[in-house]
């Protein structure tokens, strides 16, 4: 080199890492089927992008549509083998190039669903973008803050499409995962009195210990007469549907007239011609709710940072209805389906 002139640069790759396998745990659907066709496979340990943090989870949210995925039941055919799962939290182990190192260690929740990943989060490992990563506070369990990412953005965003200040409301499915928590969004949201819908007597119970004013199973021939009852005859003024099915046109009989139904159980949707009908007649509508379009970067970002802290001060209680470690994948989908659970379930790789 001669005398004065500079050395190159040159450039290095960092990854900041903690100790991490080769290999993880997961669980994977190879073909369709019943609950035991999810098998616990081994699979190489996530590659490490620019941008992105390896993230050891923690616990990984089970819901009810992943069930249709796997007997291909659901709107959209998955192409096998993949890993189920939409919703993780654990902890940042890894980061890629030009990500904070501060972020190792940092607990976190990935809403998988909202950031264009429809699968994975049923494993011991994951990479995402760092971007996608929302801190969870120090006080509040990965399971609760898996909870509130699905079933927490759900409940927020139906009671914001349909306000129900004033009203009246009802909610299907009162105890399941969606429905324990629009129980208690909607009382804070100053209704006039929510009704409480089931199908099985210690629900009603568990949706009554959350706010409910009244619970009514709605597998009694006479459920549909007891909410009149309790409205003075008038019905409902809103009713969120998260059921679907058969049960939907019978709730538009337990509806005012010019009452709203706000229907959130995609692909479930069996009202007659008969029922629409009805409906017009009555002046009553029907709103359609799907997630996703809701959800702009700033929308997912506020309200899972206002939930989590909500939950985490005592202010909004998150059901857990089974916590399934990952070898029990089956046994997890098996209950959901059979509708034995309340609140969330979880995997805890």
């Amino acid at each position: 080199m001669m005398k004065g002139s500079v050395a190159p640069v040159r450039m290095v790759r960092l990854t900041f890492t903690m100790n991490t396998p080769a290999t993880m745990q997961a669980a994977q659907l190879s073909r369709f089927g019943a609950p035991d066709v999810l098998e616990i496979v081994e699979l190489p340990m996530p590659s490490l992008g620019p941008g992105e943090v390896t993230v050891r989870i923690r616990a990984a949210g089970i819901n009810f549509f992943e069930t249709l995925v796997r007997r291909n039941r659901y709107a959209v055919t998955p192409h096998l083998p993949i890993v189920p799962g939409v919703e993780v939290a654990g902890v940042v182990e890894a980061v890629g190039e030009g990500v904070d190192p501060d972020l190792i260690g940092k607990r976190v929740a990935v809403p998988l669903f909202a950031v264009g990943r429809p699968a994975g989060g049923y494993a011991e490992y994951i990479s995402v973008r760092a971007s996608d990563v929302v801190v969870i506070p120090d006080g509040l369990p990965f399971e609760q803050a898996v909870a509130l990412l699905v079933q927490g953005l759900t409940a927020a965003l139906l009671v914001r499409q349909s306000a129900p200040q004033a009203k009246t409301v009802a909610v299907t499915a009162a105890a399941g995962g969606v429905g324990s928590l629009l129980i208690q969004v909607a009382k804070k949201a100053n209704t006039k009195q929510v009704i409480a819908l089931a199908g099985d007597p210690n629900k009603l119970e568990v949706a009554k210990s959350l706010g409910a004013d009244f619970a009514f199973n709605y597998q009694s021939h006479s459920w549909i007469d007891q909410v009149k009852d309790a409205t003075d005859g008038k019905g409902a003024d809103i009713i969120y549907d998260t059921v679907g099915g058969p049960i939907t046109g019978a709730c538009l009989n337990a509806l005012a007239p010019l009452g709203e139904l706000v229907f959130a159980a995609l692909n479930r949707c069996q009202l007659t011609a008969r029922a629409l009908e009805t409906m017009f007649n009555q002046n009553q509508s029907i709103k359609g709710f799907a997630l996703l379009p809701l959800l702009d970067a700033v929308t997912l970002r506020d309200e899972l940072s206002r939930l989590f802290n909500l939950a985490q001060a005592g202010c909004l209680k998150v059901l857990i209805g089974g916590r399934y470690p990952l070898e029990q994948v089956a046994e997890a989908h098996r209950a959901l389906e059979k509708r034995l659970t309340t609140g969330k379930v979880v995997l805890i790789p």
